[in-house]
């Protein structure tokens, strides 16, 4: 199947003797116990199984494990890691999970944070200890690309796990178990819930091996899962996550080009661009360049600021990968970061037809 049939279709185990067209929710929280049948809720449950199967069939895996939250996706990772690991991460890395690393494990896992998108430096962080490399390609906010292939590579020679946090280019456009990596992570509150009402994340493995079967236990005992209802609209909007990342991708195209040509722009990040320094190698590991981008305007923070509460279609706030377009200088949410310009402005650009978006931002920037 290709991948727009996939989605519909994947996710839709329909077992009911009514015969229903969609399956339906199942909001038991037990099952009754004979042959075949499910045990428990928090265990396994019909609408996690049928999103976790779609999801491991769109990445090329084996096997999937949804949670009720991106981080929870990640924090069982580093829970099935042995104490005492050490493991290596990206400089430009989704704070949320950064601050996890740095907080919550900064007691059982040490980390260090460097630039892979540039793979020499890699073989200098190995440490006899390092378990897992940590790649997350396209990052957010600055859209480094990082190449999944020549970094896996290094990774398994030196017998390290290697997970590509994909969020941000969906797994219509990128598939990294097909590059190298063991594991693929999402937050699906982003582009596979795709309508900014549910939360939500997923892993998905290459292969059911012994760091599989551990982070398993922990979504069985732990219990982060998500619930019947946001599993069944997940896979919902599976159904029609191909056609919106076509959508999301040529809007997201177009207003890159018009603000990278624009006298009040400084620098557009966007890996579509051919200037971008990633553009060669997304080029080549990805099917689209996705829906998200961030710039930097001529000026200072208070300018960002006044440049998006002016604006009409771009909704102020965090998260991304809705069908509406959301705006919002990053350093005001995340506090600053070395690397990371205060009036940076990292935009989702949703569905929204593009001749309102692009009117909407050059009103926004006339005012400069």
């Amino acid at each position: 199947m290709k991948t727009e049939t996939i989605a519909i279709h994947a996710g839709n185990i329909v077992d009911d003797p009514l015969n229903p067209v969609i399956q339906p929710i199942t909001l038991s929280s037990t099952f009754g116990h004979q042959e075949g049948s499910m045990v428990y809720s928090r265990l396994e449950n019909p609408n996690r199984k049928s999103l976790e199967t779609v999801l491991a069939a769109l990445e090329k895996g084996r096997d999937a494990a949804a949670f009720s939250s991106g981080n929870a996706a990640a924090n069982a990772v580093f829970q099935a890691l042995p104490a005492g690991s050490h493991m290596i991460a990206p400089d430009d890395m989704y704070h949320g999970l950064k601050s996890l690393l740095l907080t919550v494990f900064n007691q059982k896992i040490e980390v260090d944070f460097i630039d892979l998108t540039k793979p020499e430096l890699l073989s200098v962080a190995i440490r006899k200890n390092t378990q897992l490399l940590w790649i997350e390609t396209p990052s957010n906010p600055l859209l480094k690309i990082s190449d999944i292939q020549k970094l896996s590579k290094t990774a398994k020679e030196h017998g390290i796990s290697v997970v590509c946090d994909s969020t941000f280019a969906s797994p219509v456009f990128q598939q990294p178990l097909g590059l190298g990596a063991d594991l693929v992570m999402h937050s699906s509150t982003k582009y596979i819930g795709g309508h900014s009402d549910l939360v939500g994340g997923i892993l998905i493995t290459k292969e059911k091996d012994d760091f599989w079967k551990q982070i398993k236990n922990v979504q069985a005992l732990a219990g982060a899962v998500p619930s019947p209802f946001d599993t069944y609209f997940l896979t919902r909007s599976i159904k029609t996550l191909p056609y919106r990342m076509k959508a999301h991708a040529a809007n997201t195209a177009k207003i890159a080009a018009f603000l990278n040509q624009h006298p009040v722009v400084e620098k557009v990040y966007y890996p579509g661009l051919e200037n971008h320094d990633g553009h060669l190698i997304a080029n080549s590991q990805m099917q689209g360049f996705g829906g998200m981008l961030s710039f930097v305007i001529k000026g200072n923070a208070a300018d960002a600021d006044k440049l998006i509460d002016n604006l009409h279609y771009f909704t102020n706030a965090t998260s991304l990968g809705g069908v509406e377009s959301l705006i919002e200088r990053r350093s005001r949410v995340q506090g600053v970061v070395t690397g990371i310009p205060e009036q940076l402005i990292r935009m989702s650009v949703g569905i929204e037809h593009i001749e309102d978006l692009l009117e909407d931002l050059e009103q926004g920037l006339a005012q400069f």
